[in-house]
């Protein structure tokens, strides 16, 4: 991935020049130059990830404050990465199409970014927004919440209801965000 070269390259620098620069300093850099340089008005948690990410471990990553908490895996839970081949970038996409709804929606609940908005809030004002934007709103909000609650399942054990909420995600990006393509669908049906 771009974020996982930009990472690289930053480390590099860092152990080259012997820089006293911090991981996310490191990831906050790479966010930057794809922001600037590549024209993707993209997040943080590719670089973070990239960055400080644990093996066997999950990342929950509280995006403002660059906090990181590393969640142990279960031993007995399987990750399978699997590549579809369908390619896409983010400049290409709809990305800074779908950062600019949420940035409406914030605007719409008074508040500097969804993360502030609970699903009680999203249900009392949806009806100010347009339907696109209200759809891309709820994704982003239970998004945030099925996150606290995957990392909850994963301090448990509890395998069953991980799988729940990927399920839920992927059910989520598919119709409020409309991010998923045929063969993602296609592969996330036969597992």
């Amino acid at each position: 991935s771009s974020a996982a070269l930009e990472v690289v390259i930053g480390q590099t620098f860092k152990v080259l020049f012997n820089l006293e620069i911090s991981q996310a300093e490191i990831a906050l850099n790479g966010q930057q130059a794809e922001n600037e340089f590549v024209g993707c008005n993209c997040g943080i948690m590719d670089q973070m990830i990239s960055a400080e990410g644990r093996e066997n471990h999950a990342m929950l990553l509280d995006c403002r404050s660059l906090e990181t908490e590393a969640v142990s895996m279960p031993e007995d839970m399987a990750v399978v990465i699997i590549n579809s081949n369908k390619k896409r970038g983010l400049v290409d996409s709809e990305y800074n199409t779908r950062r600019q709804q949420c940035e409406e929606a914030a605007r719409t609940f008074g508040v500097k970014a969804l993360r502030d908005v609970t699903i009680e809030q999203f249900n009392e004002k949806v009806y100010e927004l347009n339907e696109i934007v209200a759809k891309r709103a709820r994704h982003v909000i239970t998004e945030n919440n099925r996150t606290v609650e995957a990392a909850k399942a994963l301090r448990s054990h509890n395998i069953n209801r991980m799988s729940e909420l990927m399920a839920q995600s992927h059910a989520s990006m598919r119709d409020d965000f409309d991010i998923t393509v045929k063969e993602i669908d296609t592969l996330v049906e036969m597992v």
